[in-house]
């Protein structure tokens, strides 16, 4: 097995220049395969409720379901850094209850750091769960859980005043002792000018290759969402395509009575 991947080590690799490759998981056999070819983040997103659940959103994703994947994903990794989504409203009400439930996630999943959305607005709280020893992962940008506020799924930063505000959020998730940090869907130059003057570790969606890193949701990258898909989104395959193929020759082969054959039939 290759070395652990740790919170340090994520640091480490942004000193050595070399890129972090990070994807999302939600179940063992999956976790297994991303772990074995590589992957340095396993990340238990909250889009857990739009590509597992069906959730038209990632609001309505509980914490008892957030513990539930990262489980499992958990029980199929042996080398990777296990990162859990903390979810809509289990961070934002008070600080006591962040870092309650931040304890509670990491007890209870096995995993060994949460992410959180928002940027200055979440600076007392990324510092005070990094104060009990729990590492946290920021989340800047386009952040799904505000897409209310912001109106939908819109790129972030373009205009003077956004540039000016998401680079506060990111110095500020910085001095608040956050280990690294996700960009999503702002503008490369931006990207680039907050991975330039942070010392943790950026990791980009939609924010151009000047990251230190980048993260895709493993359904996109698995081409599994079907028509739907954003423009940073790459699919290296078509699993839609070889699935339905493998269920349509499943099919032809019952109605014709070719399968099961004696090769996986029992006898007396």
């Amino acid at each position: 097995m290759k070395e652990k991947v740790t919170v340090p080590g994520i640091r480490e690799m942004k000193e050595r220049g070399k890129k972090i490759a990070m994807l999302t998981a939600y179940d063992t056999p999956v976790a297994r395969i991303l772990d074995e070819a590589g992957v340095d983040i396993l990340l238990v997103g909250d889009s857990v409720g739009s590509v597992m659940a069906g959730y038209p959103n990632t609001l309505p994703v509980t914490i008892d379901e957030m513990i539930y994947h990262t489980r499992a994903v958990v029980r199929g990794t042996k080398r990777a850094l296990m990162v859990i989504d903390m979810p809509f409203m289990s961070y934002q009400i008070s600080v006591e209850d962040a870092k309650r439930n931040a304890g509670r996630m990491i007890k209870e999943s096995g995993a060994e750091a949460v992410k959180l959305e928002g940027g200055t607005k979440m600076k007392g709280v990324i510092k005070a769960i990094v104060d009990i020893d729990i590492p946290v992962m920021g989340h800047i940008g386009l952040t799904p859980q505000s897409i209310h506020q912001m109106g939908g799924y819109k790129v972030q930063g373009k205009m003077e005043e956004q540039r000016r505000k998401i680079l506060e959020d990111a110095l500020a998730v910085e001095e608040s002792g956050a280990f690294s940090l996700v960009l999503e869907c702002i503008p490369v130059e931006l990207a680039q000018e907050i991975t330039e003057k942070l010392t943790i570790p950026t990791i980009g969606i939609g924010a151009g290759t000047h990251c230190d890193g980048q993260v895709l949701v493993i359904h996109d990258l698995l081409g599994l969402l079907g028509e739907f898909r954003p423009k940073f989104v790459k699919s290296y395959v078509d699993l839609i395509g070889v699935i339905s193929q493998a269920v349509e020759e499943y099919i032809k082969e019952v109605r014709e009575e070719t399968f099961p054959t004696r090769e996986h039939s029992f006898y007396l």
